[in-house]
């Protein structure tokens, strides 16, 4: 559960010690501002992502199921900055020809994004999660982002993208599975 009261009182620490004034009329409700966003922006700390896919329909589908530009906003763990960018995830069902319902695989990169994350874990957890859940023959997850501590801070480098991959099942042990899925997101 996110402490609202103890990040108002952190922020308002912050904003001090920075040299600002936490009483001027612009930044007066900063604290209470940020506690609100945190609250949103790591919700996904009390959520647990695999709830998202109990529902499924058994249709005897056998083939790839891919969701692809999936957008995702998150913080990065090492300097609270954000990253943000696209996921991309593929699975194949698993004998029963069991799936589930496209929004609940974005739902799963939204509870991973709203964590501190690092871009490599999260593709990780998200691979991992969705293979565990469905019972499936095969995950395949790649993840691009910007991270803005890259931009603002460190090595200036705007525009870098950073391109994660996590491979379960198919995806990793038959190449032209792995290479269809990437034909895929890529719209070749």
């Amino acid at each position: 559960m996110i402490n609202q009261d103890a990040i108002r009182l952190a922020m308002t620490s912050i904003i001090e010690a920075i040299g600002e004034d936490p009483l001027r009329e612009g930044i007066k409700n900063t604290p209470q501002r940020v506690a609100e966003m945190y609250a949103e922006l790591f919700s996904g700390l009390d959520a647990d992502p695999k709830t998202e896919l109990t529902v499924g329909f058994e249709i005897g589908h056998q083939e790839m199921v891919v969701l692809k530009d999936i957008p995702f906003y998150s913080m990065c763990e090492h300097h609270l900055l954000p990253f943000y960018g696209v996921a991309h995830i593929g699975y194949i069902p698993g004998a029963d020809g069991r799936v589930v319902g496209i929004s609940k695989l974005a739902r799963v990169v939204e509870i991973f994004a709203r964590r501190p994350q690092i871009q490599e874990r999260m593709t990780l957890q998200i691979a991992d999660t969705i293979f565990e859940a469905l019972q499936s023959d095969g995950v395949a997850v790649v993840i691009q982002a910007e991270h803005l501590c890259m931009v603002m801070r460190g090595i200036k480098k705007p525009g870098t993208n950073v391109v994660t991959s996590a491979m379960r099942g198919t995806f990793r042990s038959k190449a032209i599975t792995r290479s269809e899925f990437l034909s895929l997101i890529q719209g070749r």
